[in-house]
């Protein structure tokens, strides 16, 4: 997903405020020297600015840089075995998200495990997706959209941002649980599948709501429920999915991840940094401005996360019979 430009330019001012966040606390032990961090996208997408302020606020921290390194391809996968492939001594990282959990049954010949073999050490933040509809179609409700799908069964084309995409298996766990005919039309990121919404060639996608809210508050597409079991506070008019189809709950997460064998000390010793960043009112705010909202967490709750969240798209992919392009 790609920031606007106005909107990257202001996140990017405030990176440069990040001296005025909480005094600099150095570890005895760790780290010693830079670390890296690596980030399976591009630059200029919020898992790339989400990376950079924590990346920021940690290097101010520790005294020494967390560089972050962009190393996209493959969904993420390229990046995922960089970080698998280091050594284990806390000095290279992983930007992880719901991608890495759904790679996990996508692709059949990955040369790892994510569960296995990536360390949870802190989540960074949530978000809903959010089911949005072409502005002329006559739905503004998850009744409506069910009742108009299933009077036009196979004639309602659903975008996402590309085969097995948190997009597209949002998506499919709602085809599945409400008992929809949607066609999907995969396309190379979000940007261009926002594009064809906003035109009417398709009719529907399930988005994430920072790409989306800019859209969403002109008009230009109609929101007609957020995925999470909690109503969002940057659209508390919207309704949840969950309210009309019980049990639908669709959270997209970021967070960081180590290789296996990472000392757990240094796991505590970053997972408190990072925890206490995310405290910070600074950190906060500017975590808002990517439409997202701050998740602090143990590394133990944050794993119990990732293997519910992998065990929940392991179903939905096979059971709609998704294969990596």
């Amino acid at each position: 997903m790609r920031i606007a430009r106005r909107q990257f330019l202001r996140l990017a001012a405030g990176l440069a405020a990040c001296p005025a966040l909480p005094p600099i606390v150095r570890a005895e032990t760790y780290p010693t020297r830079p670390v890296r961090l690596i980030v399976g996208f591009p630059p200029g997408g919020a898992a790339d600015i989400g990376a950079r302020l924590i990346g920021q606020y940690l290097s101010e921290k520790f005294g020494q840089p967390f560089v972050i390194e962009n190393r996209p391809g493959a969904a993420s996968n390229v990046a995922t075995e960089v970080v698998v492939r280091s050594p284990a001594d806390g000095y290279t990282l992983a930007l992880i998200n719901s991608s890495q959990t759904i790679n996990a049954t996508l692709y059949d010949k990955l040369n790892y495990n994510f569960v296995r073999d990536i360390v949870p050490v802190a989540s960074l933040y949530h978000q809903p997706l959010v089911l949005e509809v072409n502005a002329s179609l006559p739905v503004k409700t998850v009744p409506d959209f069910v009742a108009y799908a299933k009077a036009n069964a196979g004639k309602m084309n659903m975008a996402s941002a590309g085969i097995g995409s948190p997009q597209h298996v949002a998506g499919e766990l709602f085809k599945m649980m409400a008992g929809v005919d949607l066609q999907h039309v995969p396309y190379r990121g979000v940007a261009p599948a926002l594009t064809d919404l906003i035109a009417g060639q398709v009719q529907v996608m399930f988005d994430t709501l920072n790409s989306s809210i800019e859209y969403i508050r002109a008009g230009k597409v109609r929101a007609v429920a957020v995925t999470t079991a909690r109503r969002s506070g940057a659209l508390p008019d919207v309704p949840t999915i969950g309210e009309s189809v019980p049990g639908y709950d669709v959270v997209g997460w970021s967070g960081i991840g180590a290789p296996r064998g990472t000392p757990a000390e240094i796991v505590d010793t970053l997972n408190r940094e990072i925890n206490a960043g995310l405290a910070s009112p600074k950190l906060k705010e500017r975590f808002a401005d990517l439409g997202v909202t701050v998740m602090p967490l143990s590394p133990a709750d944050f794993a119990a996360l990732i293997a519910e969240d992998a065990a929940k798209w392991s179903k939905v992919i096979k059971f709609a019979g998704l294969r990596a392009d």
